[in-house]
């Protein structure tokens, strides 16, 4: 049965859809007055799975559903996102560092501080890299899923939209006043094949508001070009202690015709971590657990598996 905050952001339709396809128990916790959900299902190992921007934990559904069998699976949404709560600027600083710090919260209450494995899509690869710099003891796999944990590549220049939505009044508009980078993103963030309406609808359906999109918006907002900018030296910091995990077991699923996450990002992942595991995927988007799930989830399956038996040796 779904709880109260779903009711207040879903329509019946799209309620029923949710629960077909995101059949999880409801969990929060209290995060400086706002509620903090979570999905965390299975027992074993923990799998730590963090989103980015402009989606949800409903993007690791599929994965959740696998993995959970042999794994506990665990997938904030952050404050502003999914199920969780969406304040105001006056009730929650919308910056890289908060996003950290939620996370490690969570963990702390759950009790998760060993052999954690981390699978991070967009801005969830710099908020996941940033809790593994803090206790990097704590983690002992990484998969990488079409993202970043360091600036902008020197071949990469910031697309347009997100420069527009960063830097400008009539970005502001389009995001929070017509849900343009939510609702444009569920269209081209696959390549193979459109989503199916009721999962569109379901990734855009907690963005139903321009109260409702304001995390949308600060995320583009927050991204650091230049020294000075807010957070430029945090990501300096996270970059620089990459170096740390390139003796973990790495699995790296990455869909090419991704306009922000290109082969630039990609090939910076490779040049660090020459030693991890690519499959890259010539006819996919952003979305790659969308566009690929069929292939990437039984590769993240393997990979945990097979990755198990070499650190018990």
């Amino acid at each position: 049965m779904l709880d109260n905050m779903t009711d207040k952001i879903v329509d019946k339709v799209l309620a029923d859809t949710l629960t077909k396809s995101f059949p999880f128990k409801r969990n929060y916790i209290n995060r400086n007055g706002h509620q903090y959900h979570y999905v965390n299902e299975g027992q074993g190992s923990p799998v730590v799975m963090v989103h980015g921007n402009p989606s949800w934990s409903f993007y690791y559904r599929n994965l959740v559903t696998q993995l959970s069998q042999n794994h506990q699976c665990i997938v904030p949404d952050h404050i502003g996102c999914g199920l969780s709560d969406k304040p105001s600027d006056e009730g929650y600083d919308y910056t890289l560092a908060n996003r950290i710090d939620d996370l490690a919260a969570l963990l702390d209450h759950l009790d998760v501080k060993e052999n954690i494995t981390l699978v991070v899509h967009d801005w969830g690869g710099m908020i996941g890299m940033g809790y593994a710099a803090r206790y990097p003891e704590r983690i002992k796999r990484l998969v990488i899923l079409n993202t970043g944990a360091f600036h902008l590549p020197k071949a990469k220049k910031l697309p347009p939209a997100l420069w527009l939505g960063r830097n400008t009044i009539v970005g502001t508009f389009l995001v929070r006043g017509f849900n343009a980078f939510s609702s444009i993103a569920s269209y081209i963030g696959v390549k193979r094949k459109p989503m199916a309406k009721e999962i569109r609808q379901a990734y855009v359906a907690p963005f139903n508001s321009w109260k409702n999109r304001i995390s949308t918006l600060r995320f583009i907002q927050d991204i650091p070009l230049k020294e000075g900018d807010r957070n430029y030296q945090l990501v300096s910091d996270i970059s620089d202690s990459l170096a740390q995990f390139n003796k973990l077991p790495m699995l790296i699923c990455w869909g090419l015709q991704d306009f922000v996450f290109d082969k630039y990002f990609l090939e910076e992942w490779q040049q660090r971590f020459p030693d991890a595991k690519v499959h890259a995927f010539d006819d996919c988007g952003h979305y790659i657990l969308e566009d690929a799930s069929e292939e990437v989830v039984p590769l993240i399956s393997h990979f945990l598996t097979t990755s198990e038996a070499q650190l018990v040796k």
